[in-house]
């Protein structure tokens, strides 16, 4: 099942990639400005930043508009908050050039960059002041459940969030590895598609009998309890490497290291909310380095998604 899926993805950025080749070979002469500046390296327009992301809960996109009304406050462009259905339709988004900005996951970045994708990390986002970049990938049962150790997945029904999360799939995969147990073979596993709907589940009992997801969604559960936790690198904010120099360096300037209390200094009402509070702290610098020990635990795991 998961083979199946990671092959589908790639095929369908393949298809993305040559049905992009295909039209910009022919495109009329007379091509429109919106077409110009397309090429010229944005999205849409140079008025325009498109800003990618995939959402985790039903709270994303009010999560993210302290921090997008912040892009259009530093830039003076209008940002266009672009939320895909899953991660590899924001992998295929990026490859295709289609985000200005967008906010990955780790194993996300790698996957989009080993496919062609053009996008360099910025910084990563800290919730808590003292906080370094990174989170939990915990590992989830039902309240009471008998299901103490990974050792115990083994047979099992187990949520994961989708083939390209990292918390959510690529950690969890390794550390059941690390436990004897294939995450393919030796469990049947059930792709929730966001972490809120995998811990759901797992609370459920029913269609998920154990489970992993982000800890800032296991956190708001009472239904579940937690049997291990691994730290993942900080999920990156980049920013698409075919923008104007003088606007990536003012992204970098914004981005790299910015805190709340700045962004809202700078006149950015929507950030000073209990939503935005609840996700944002600060920025901490991150470079394509920090994601080596992804790369590593792709290699570990040969996971068929890690390639381009």
């Amino acid at each position: 099942m998961t083979t199946r899926t990671s092959h589908s993805m790639l095929a369908l950025l393949g298809a993305g990639a040559l049905a992009l080749a295909l039209s910009a070979c022919s495109a009329p002469a007379g091509a429109d400005d919106a077409s110009s500046d397309a090429a010229a390296g944005f999205a849409v327009d140079q008025d325009t930043l498109v800003f990618g992301v995939v959402p985790d809960s039903v709270d994303t996109e009010t999560n993210y508009q302290g921090l997008t009304d912040y892009l259009a406050e530093v830039t003076g462009k209008t940002v266009e908050y672009h939320e895909s259905t899953d991660y590899a339709a924001l992998i295929e988004a990026a490859v295709a050039g289609k985000v200005d900005v967008a906010s990955f996951a780790g194993f996300s970045y790698i996957v989009a960059t080993n496919n062609g994708a053009k996008i360099t990390p910025i910084s990563s986002i800290i919730e808590k002041e003292g906080q370094e970049p990174g989170y939990y990938s915990q590992a989830i049962v039902p309240k009471g459940s008998d299901i103490t150790t990974l050792e115990d997945f083994e047979g099992k029904k187990v949520c994961f969030v989708d083939p390209s999360s990292t918390s959510g799939y690529l950690f969890p995969s390794y550390n059941l590895l690390e436990a004897g147990i294939d995450a393919e073979t030796d469990v049947t596993p059930v792709f929730a598609g966001k972490h809120d709907i995998s811990v759901t589940k797992v609370g459920e009992g029913i269609e998920c009998e154990a489970g992993f997801a982000e800890d800032s969604e296991v956190e708001k559960s009472d239904q579940v309890e937690v049997i291990a936790e691994t730290m993942v690198p900080g999920a990156p904010i980049v920013m698409s490497d075919t923008l104007p120099e003088e606007l990536k360096q003012t992204l970098v300037d914004a981005l790299a290291e910015v805190t709340i209390d700045e962004i809202i200094e700078a006149g950015v009402e929507s950030a000073d909310s209990e939503g935005f509070r609840s996700v944002f702290y600060a920025t901490s610098p991150v470079d394509d380095e920090y994601y080596d020990l992804i790369r590593d635990i792709c290699a570990k795991t040969n996971a068929p998604q890690c390639q381009g």
